[in-house]
C-alpha cells in the first residue's frame, strides 16, 4: 500500500462531502472514450468474456456516479474509421457492443441501459429495477452527432414528403423530438486526451467540458469528484 493512500482516501471523502452538499447538482454526465480504452490494441477477436481493465473501470464509473446521485449517464465510444474496411468496422462495432452489454448487465444500479451502434442503427435495451440512483445509461458506439442529426433530418423529410408537415413548420423543437438522445448533458468528461468527438453535438452546446490527462484505465473516483466539483464552481452562461 502506498504511503499516500490514507491521505488520498481522506481527500476523497472531503471532496465527496463537498460535492453532495453543493446546491448545484449534475443531472446528466457524458463520458467520452476511445475503443482502445476498452479493448487494448484493437483486439477484435478477444472473447467477450474477457473483462479488460477498461471495462472494469467503466463499471466502477457507473457505481461512482450512482453514489453521487447522477440521474443519466451517456457514454460515447469513438471508433477509428480511417483506413478501416466496412467488414472490419462492423466487427468492431459488434464486438464492442457485446462486450459493453456483457459488462454492464451485472452493474446493480437499477438503471435502464440502451446501447446504440452506427453500423446497425439499433439499440439493445436492458431494463433496470428502477430502485433509484442512476436511472438511465445511454451508450453510443461510433454513432456521432452528425449521424444522429442526419437520421433526424431524414425522418422530418419523410413527414414533409407525405404532406404531414410544411417546411415552415420545422423548428428546433421538431428537430429535438427526432433526435435519439433527448437529454442535454451538464458535464462532459474526456479522459486521457483533449480531442473531442461530435457526439451529442446538438445537445451539448451549453455543456461544460472537463479534460484530464489521466488515462482512462487509471481513472479513479477522486478524478470524477474533481471533475464534478470543478463543474459546481463554474459560472454557467448557457450561451449568454
Amino acid at each position: 500500500m502506498s504511503l499516500l493512500s490514507p491521505v488520498i482516501a481522506i481527500y476523497e471523502k472531503i471532496l465527496k462531502r463537498e460535492v453532495l452538499n453543493s446546491q448545484i447538482g449534475v443531472n446528466h454526465i457524458l463520458l467520452v472514450l476511445d475503443e482502445s480504452d476498452l479493448l487494448p490494441d484493437g483486439r477484435v477477436s478477444m472473447s467477450i468474456s474477457d473483462n479488460t481493465k477498461g471495462l472494469k473501470r467503466l463499471k466502477l464509473f457507473i457505481k461512482w456516479c450512482d453514489s453521487l446521485r447522477i440521474d443519466v449517464i451517456s457514454i460515447y465510444i469513438s471508433v477509428i474509421r480511417e483506413g478501416v474496411g466496412r467488414k472490419l468496422l462492423d466487427a468492431v462495432h459488434r464486438h464492442l457492443k457485446e462486450a459493453v452489454i456483457a459488462a454492464l448487465s451485472d452493474v446493480d444500479v437499477g438503471a435502464s441501459i440502451a446501447v446504440y451502434t452506427d453500423s446497425s442503427a439499433s439499440a439493445r435495451f436492458i431494463n433496470g429495477s428502477g430502485r433509484g440512483g442512476v436511472k438511465r445509461i445511454n451508450v453510443s458506439i461510433g454513432m456521432g452527432g452528425r449521424s444522429e442529426l442526419t437520421k433526424a433530418v431524414r425522418e422530418i423529410a419523410k413527414h414533409v414528403e407525405s404532406g404531414e408537415i410544411e417546411p415552415d413548420e420545422i423548428d428546433e423543437k421538431m428537430i429535438e423530438a427526432n433526435l435519439i438522445f433527448k437529454s442535454e448533458p451538464d458535464l462532459v468528461i474526456r479522459s486521457g486526451a483533449t480531442r473531442l468527438t461530435d457526439f451529442l453535438i446538438w445537445q451539448s452546446v451549453y455543456s461544460e467540458f472537463y479534460f484530464t490527462d489521466v488515462n482512462w484505465q487509471n481513472f479513479r473516483k477522486i478524478d470524477l469528484l474533481r471533475a464534478v466539483r470543478d463543474f459546481q464552481l463554474r459560472e454557467r452562461r448557457f450561451g449568454r
